[in-house]
């Protein structure tokens, strides 16, 4: 058979700097094989050993895996689990895509229809789909069900023990294929447990477990499977998993969504390496699915080769995941807890600045503090238009101010064009369907009036003090240049607060997110909201905003890094706890919500997190994209899994 160039592992290249190959198939004593390392040609890759036009090739973002051979998705994080584990072989009962769905965005998976939950949400009857089974022949019952929950609840540690143990007071089986819980206190929300968005609770082959001595140190080496592959093979320095269509791929629940049968026999995850090195891998064809560079490396690939497709058919390429970048503030430092101070830092900032500093204009903005993707430009953001364009600020010395501009996307698009030229689109129409609407007027005038009337004044050195010349300071925190958009865009908030004459600093670190979370910080530009996508229900993230949920300085956060508290908020997220989620009241507190946290100015939200994934169709066509939004294409997403029902060969 035709074997695999080694261009399909570049990091081991790069990082060795000698001619390596993977060679030998040797069986590990606890489980998977995996090849070994020697001396060969660098040309080939002895160890795979499986023909390049039945295999997909797939960048695992988290690189390097270590342990290699740790799958058990059930205690502790390993970046083993975005090789293909949670893609390919794992399941859960229910799966809400972040765009489109195949077939609706909720699908019923191992579960037969949606949850069913008594009067006051206090029983939750699940009934199951038949005619599963793993891929060691066994069939999958609600046995597995109810000992996935008991046994994450008998064990301290593991990923839900804390959620089972909070809501679960009993489990009755009513047949091999129908379970009820019992709940100790209501929760309408409880299946979402269960409901995969980037990954959820999925289910454990009760007949392996419950074998194993200590199920918390248990490797699941080789994993047994509910998905429509296995693992083959993988890499013992953890830089790459391959795995195999399982022959009965009928008997998942993959099969019901396409013609899973003229997939990829072969899926490949790799440690894809830098921006350049991916660059170069896909310009031979041997990464078919890159997760994510920088935007420099996605027009060269796409000028050189009109084999490479994006989300995008063209500018700005990324696919916008249902997360939300954000300018996050910390409400309880002084200054801060002032709403005009953080209205006026929002006026303060140049959004045509800062979307081509940092993504070279290809950002998608969102003004509200909900990602603009999926299907939630349908749900908020384009039914806020108008309100968004009333808005109204008091700038406190007796005139008003509206700061909404509908027009920032198409400027931004003019200013990217000054650079990138004909490749950025003209049509105001496309232009706001890839990038967004609006965003906040910039408009130092009215943020200095919003400073004055919250107490500040500007000192000799035309740096803001409060009135009793205590000094107004921040340390604004952003990512390092490991993820160099994020980068860029932290550097130009502080340039834009600096020349507002704000007393600024930039942070530039990796472990910012520890220091948020304990409320040790000022700003950062990161996120902490993020959505289902395709579903309106804002629960995702919504719920770690209450106030029962707040923490003070010292004390980790979680998602409410902002430390915002406000009673309405309260109001809001109970009325919704107290609703089915498919209630179409749902969205109307959903807006509600968001015109509060506009009105706040809690955080300033600025964009979605824009991930430039990259595919290349020469093997392989079918995959989404902003026309045929079946699912996100980025590849450690759970759901990618829906492009195997979809992905067909071109025959080379």
């Amino acid at each position: 058979m035709k074997k695999l160039k080694s261009i399909l592992f570049p990091v081991l290249t790069v990082l060795l700097v000698t001619a390596l190959a993977l060679t030998g198939c040797q069986k590990k004593a606890d489980g998977a094989a995996g090849g070994t390392a020697s001396s060969a040609n660098v040309q080939m890759i002895e160890g795979a050993n499986v023909p390049r036009n039945e295999t997909i090739i797939l960048e695992n973002p988290g690189g390097r895996a270590n342990p290699p051979d740790y799958f058990n998705r059930w205690n502790g994080w390993n970046t083993s689990f975005m090789g293909g584990l949670q893609q390919l072989g794992l399941d859960s009962l229910w799966f809400i895509d972040p765009d489109a769905g195949i077939d609706g965005v909720w699908e019923n998976a191992l579960a037969s229809e949606h949850p069913i939950y008594n009067k006051d949400f206090t029983e939750m009857t699940i009934k199951l789909r038949e005619g599963i089974y793993w891929s060691d022949g066994v069939q999958f019952t609600a046995d597995d069900l109810i000992y996935t929950i008991e046994i994450q609840m008998k064990n301290p540690g593991m990923d839900y023990t804390s959620r089972f143990n909070a809501y679960v007071d009993r489990i009755q089986k009513i047949s091999d294929f129908e379970v009820k819980i019992f709940l100790k206190q209501p929760n309408s929300r409880f299946h979402a447990n269960f409901l995969v968005r980037w990954n959820a609770c999925f289910m454990m082959p009760k007949h392996i477990f419950e074998k194993v001595e200590d199920v918390t140190t248990y490797k699941f080496n080789p994993p047994v499977t509910l998905g429509p592959y296995t693992l083959k093979d993988f890499d013992p320095q953890g830089n790459w998993y391959l795995w195999e269509k399982r022959p009965d791929y009928q008997r998942t629940t993959l099969a019901r969504m396409g013609d899973v049968g003229a997939a990829p026999k072969y899926a490949m995850y790799i440690n894809g390496g830098t921006s350049d090195v991916k660059v170069m891998s896909a310009q031979a064809h041997q990464l078919d699915v890159i997760h994510d560079m920088a935007v420099e490396g996605v027009i060269r690939l796409t000028k050189a080769n009109k084999s490479f497709k994006t989300w995008f058919p063209g500018f700005p390429w990324g696919h916008p995941d249902p997360t939300l970048v954000a300018c996050i503030l910390n409400l309880e430092k002084p200054g801060l807890n002032n709403k005009d101070v953080r209205w006026a830092l929002a006026l303060a900032l140049d959004i045509n600045r800062l979307a081509i500093a940092s993504y070279r204009g290809a950002m998608t903005i969102s003004p509200i503090p909900v990602p603009p993707t999926g299907m939630y430009p349908e749900y908020y953001h384009t039914p806020l238009q108008q309100w968004l364009s009333d808005y109204t600020l008091d700038l406190g010395d007796g005139t008003t101010f509206k700061p909404y501009n509908s027009n920032a996307a198409v400027e931004i698009a003019a200013k990217a064009r000054d650079d990138l030229g004909d490749i950025v689109p003209t049509d105001p129409t496309a232009i706001k369907r890839y990038m967004g609407e609006g965003w906040w007027k910039y408009d130092v005038n009215a943020a200095a009036k919003l400073m004055q009337k919250a107490g500040l004044r500007k000192n000799s050195r035309g740096v803001w003090e409060f009135n009793d010349g205590k000094p107004f300071k921040m340390v604004f925190m952003g990512q390092t240049d490991n993820e160099p958009s994020q980068n860029r865009a932290a550097a130009m908030v502080v340039e834009c607060w600096k020349e507002f004459g704000i007393d600024i600093t930039l942070d530039v670190r990796s472990d910012f997110g520890t220091l948020a979370g304990t409320g040790d910080f000022d700003g950062e530009f990161y996120w902490n909201i993020e959505t289902w996508g395709g579903h309106p229900d804002l629960s995702f993230f919504l719920d770690s905003f209450h106030s029962n949920q707040y923490r003070g300085i010292g004390e980790n956060a979680a998602r409410n890094v902002s430390r915002w508290k406000n009673k309405r908020m309260d109001e809001i997220i109970e009325a919704c706890q107290k609703l089915d989620m498919d209630d179409p009241q749902v969205v109307e507190y959903g807006k509600e919500w968001i015109k509060l946290a506009v009105d706040e100015m809690f955080e300033i939200a600025v964009c979605s997190y824009n991930v430039f994934t990259v595919m290349d169709d020469t093997y392989w066509t079918g995959y989404p994209s902003i026309d045929d939004p079946y699912t996100d294409p980025v590849p450690n997403w759970t759901n990618s899994r829906y492009m195997f029902a979809k992905l067909r060969s071109t025959g080379k």
